[in-house]
C-alpha cells in the first residue's frame, strides 16, 4: 500500500457507510418510458420518496439525496422553457409542462422543502436540470455547462447550495466544471466488476450472479481527482425487486449483501457507499420492509460503535480538513469543526446564480 493510500485509509477511525439516494422521479427515465409506463412500472413513486425520508428520519440517520434539478421547479413550460433553450431538442422533447399539481411525476418543490428542512439529510445535485447523460453523442462541453448551471441554479432558487453531485447513469465526463461551480465531491463509479460492464448482457448476468451467491460489496475509500474534488465511489446499489427479479433471486439477498458490505466497512475502516432509487422501493409490496431490514441491521452496527453514518459531504469535508475528527454527539447526530462547515458551506454564494 502506498504511503498515500495509507494516509487516505487513516482518516477512519471505525468504519463508515454512506446511504446516496439518485432522486429523480421520471426525469431519469424520459429517454427509457413515458409517463404512463414509469407509472406503471413504479407504483406511487411520489409516495416512496415521502415514506423513505421518514423511514430514515425515524432511524435517525442520514443520508445524500442526488435531486434533478428538474424536480425543484414551482413551473415549467417543458422544451419551450428559457431553462431548457442551451439543451438539445432531442433531449427535451419529452419534458412535460406544468407544475407540481399537474404534473407530480416531474415537479415536486414542496417535496424538496420537506427534504431540505428534515433532519440529518443533504441534499446534492444528480446530473443537472434535466439528468441529460453527459456522455451523449450530443453532450459538448457547451451544453454539458449549461445542464450543470443550470441545475446548480434550480437548487439555489429552492435555497439548497449543494456541494455533492452524482452522474446520471454513471457517465462521468466533463469533471473539471463541477469545481466552478462549487461542487467539491461526487459519488464515482461503482468499484465492482458487475457495474463496469455496464448495461450489457454480460453486466446483467454479473449482477445477477453477485446477488445470488450474495457477495460482500467491496469497501472504497475517497480519492482526490483533481485539487479539492473528491470522488466517492459507490460500493454497490440496491438490486430491483420486482417480481420477475425477486422469483429469481430472494428478497433476503439484498439485506445479506448490505450486511456484508457494512462488517467489511467495520473490519477495514473503510467506506460502505449504499446506493439507491427511492422508485425501487416502490416496485413490490415488500420495498420497504426490506429496506427497514436493511435500517435494522445498520442501526444494529451503528449503535455497537462499528461503523458511523456519514454523508457524502460528510466524508469529503472530512479529507480536506486532512484528518478532522467529529466532536461526538447522541446518535447519529454530527458536529462539524469550523473547518468542516467553511468547506461545506464557505464560498458557495458566488456560485448562486
Amino acid at each position: 500500500m502506498s504511503v498515500e493510500s495509507w494516509s487516505i485509509r487513516s482518516q477512519f477511525e471505525r468504519g463508515v457507510v454512506i446511504i446516496s439516494i439518485d432522486t429523480e422521479q421520471v426525469w431519469g427515465y424520459l429517454d427509457i418510458l413515458d409517463e404512463r409506463q414509469f407509472a406503471k412500472r413504479y407504483p406511487d413513486a411520489p409516495g416512496a420518496h415521502r415514506k423513505l425520508l421518514t423511514c430514515l428520519e425515524r432511524a435517525g440517520v442520514g443520508a445524500t439525496w442526488f435531486l434533478v434539478g428538474g424536480m425543484t421547479l414551482r413551473e415549467c413550460a417543458g422544451p419551450r422553457d428559457h431553462r431548457m433553450a442551451g439543451l438539445p431538442y432531442e433531449w427535451t422533447a419529452k419534458i412535460r409542462g406544468g407544475d407540481e399539481a399537474t404534473a407530480p411525476l416531474w415537479y415536486r418543490p414542496a417535496f424538496v422543502e420537506e427534504l431540505r428542512n428534515a433532519r440529518l439529510q443533504e441534499i446534492g445535485l444528480h446530473g443537472g436540470l434535466t439528468h441529460f447523460i453527459w456522455t451523449d453523442p450530443l453532450a459538448t462541453r457547451e451544453v454539458v455547462e449549461w445542464e450543470l448551471a443550470e441545475g446548480v441554479k434550480a437548487l439555489a432558487q429552492a435555497s439548497v447550495r449543494p456541494v455533492s453531485f452524482s452522474f446520471g447513469r454513471e457517465q462521468e465526463a466533463y469533471l473539471d466544471l463541477l469545481p466552478k461551480y462549487g461542487l467539491r465531491c461526487y459519488r464515482g463509479r461503482t468499484v465492482a466488476r458487475a457495474f463496469r460492464l455496464g448495461p450489457t448482457v454480460a453486466g446483467k448476468a454479473a449482477r445477477l450472479f453477485d446477488e445470488m451467491r450474495r457477495s460482500t460489496p467491496a469497501p472504497v475509500w475517497p480519492e482526490e481527482i483533481l485539487p479539492g474534488l473528491w470522488s466517492i465511489p459507490a460500493s454497490s446499489f440496491l438490486y430491483p425487486i420486482n417480481v420477475w427479479r425477486s422469483r429469481v433471486v430472494g428478497l433476503r439477498s439484498r439485506i445479506e449483501r448490505f450486511s456484508r458490505g457494512v462488517e467489511a466497512a467495520a473490519r477495514h475502516r473503510g467506506i460502505f457507499h449504499f446506493c439507491l432509487h427511492p422508485e425501487n422501493l416502490s416496485e413490490s409490496p415488500h420495498g420497504f420492509p426490506v429496506f427497514e431490514d436493511i435500517l435494522e441491521r445498520l442501526l444494529l452496527s451503528r449503535d455497537r460503535g462499528d461503523v458511523e453514518v456519514l454523508t457524502v459531504a460528510e466524508v469529503a469535508a472530512r479529507m480536506e480538513c486532512g484528518g478532522c475528527r467529529q466532536e461526538p454527539v447522541a446518535a447519529s447526530g454530527i458536529s462539524f469543526k469550523n473547518k468542516f462547515e467553511r468547506m461545506l458551506y464557505g464560498s458557495q454564494k458566488q456560485h448562486s446564480h
